[in-house]
This record gives C-alpha cells, structure tokens and sequence, in this order.
C-alpha cells in the first residue's frame, strides 16, 4: 500500500496489512475528500522518505502537523521555503543561537536536518486545516509506536528528543539503556520559558554522538 523507497520498506511491511491501518486509510480517504488536509496525501511519509532507518541516529518528535496553509509537507517542526517561520520553530532556532551561537536563519524548511540523519517524526502525521489534533484518534499512533519501538531497538544508539508531555509519553517504550533520551517543555510560546530554553539538547546530542563514533548533526539550517 505504502512505498518509501528505503529500509523502512521492509520494517513496515507488515503494518500496511493491519486492520488499524486499512481503517486508518479508509478515514483519510473520506477526510482527503471532504476536507482540507494536511499535508498533502504525497507528502505524509515524507520523513521517512527522507531519513532511512539505518541513517537515522535523531529523532525530533512532534505532535501534528501544522495546521495553516501551505505550512505541512511532512516534517515534524518544518515549514516549505517561502512559509514565514512558525513560533515554536523560531525557538528552537533561538535554543540553537545560544546553545551553539549558529545564526537565526530567514527560513524554517530542516529538510537538512533530515539529510543528517534527524527523524523529523510527527506522532500524528496529518491534520484538518485550522483543526490542530483533529486526527488525533485516527490511528496514526499504532503506526508512529512502531517506528519508535524499533528505533530503540536499533544495534546503533539514537537520541530520542522528547519536547513536551505529548512527546514525553514516548519515554516508556525507548530503551534508555542504549540510547539518550532528552526531555524538555515543548518549545511552544506557551510552554518554551518553562525548560526549553536553556535544555541544551543540540549540544548534549552531539557530544553523545562524537561519544558513540557517530557523526554530529551541523545544527546550522542556511539562508534561502
């Protein structure tokens, strides 16, 4: 039913022929048809497409997509070229300048995170417009579990980045043995002053990497 062009193939396999997710698609049909979704129905797996599981050493959870025109293509926190850049992404871009004083880019697109080996994942991966977690029932999660459970489970360590009680959940089912996991208030206005700022997650993250023999992420997104 899904092709994503990569090892994750092989690793969901199985889940395409679930009865969670047959009706989860037989729902997205009727939504794609009778209301405005996003992201657009080719761009939903984006993600995964982007980052395969074997290059996958990050994971940025977030909670749904973006619900404004234009803003979803499938990469948690990320907007298109050309969309002015979200509240909670100008945070995360404010984190990133005092922790590693990289420059506040002009745009929010971190599809070069992705090609670093950051999972930019969404436990919701669609949504009604101006609707935020209007799919929240959907079935999404049974899929989004799975990916986590075998990140976890993955020979070499992943850093789970877990912003916000929605992300927190995740923590149980992470194996904290073999991997980091970094928690913080979401970096939501609403929410960024309570731990956010200040939480150090790119520095720890890429000192855990150079740790492991792995590869650090250049944090740095250019002007576009």
């Amino acid at each position: 039913m899904v092709n994503i062009g990569n090892d994750w193939d092989d690793l969901l396999k199985e889940e395409w022929e679930k009865d969670y997710y047959i009706k989860l698609r037989e729902k997205l049909i009727n939504e794609y048809r009778n209301y405005t979704i996003y992201p657009s129905m080719y761009d939903i797996f984006n993600a995964l497409k982007k980052t395969s599981f074997n290059d996958t050493k990050v994971v940025i959870l977030g909670q749904d997509p973006y619900h404004g025109k234009g803003q979803a293509h499938g990469f948690s926190f990320s907007v298109k070229l050309g969309v002015p850049t979200p509240p909670s992404l100008q945070n995360i871009f404010k984190e990133l300048n005092s922790e590693l004083n990289l420059y506040i880019p002009n745009n929010g697109n971190l599809e070069k995170w992705a090609d670093e080996g950051v999972l930019l994942l969404n436990n919701v991966l669609t949504v009604r417009e101006r609707e935020p977690n209007s799919h929240f029932n959907l079935g999404w999660q049974f899929l989004t579990l799975k990916i986590i459970r075998l990140l976890s489970e993955k020979d070499a360590p992943v850093v789970f980045m877990l912003w916000g009680n929605n992300a927190k959940e995740k923590k149980s089912i992470i194996d904290k043995r073999k991997n980091l996991i970094l928690e913080a208030a979401h970096p939501s206005p609403f929410s960024a002053y309570r731990g956010f700022f200040g939480c150090n997650h790119f520095r720890l993250c890429n000192e855990y990497l150079r740790d492991n023999g792995l590869k650090e992420i250049d944090w740095q997104i250019v002007n576009r």
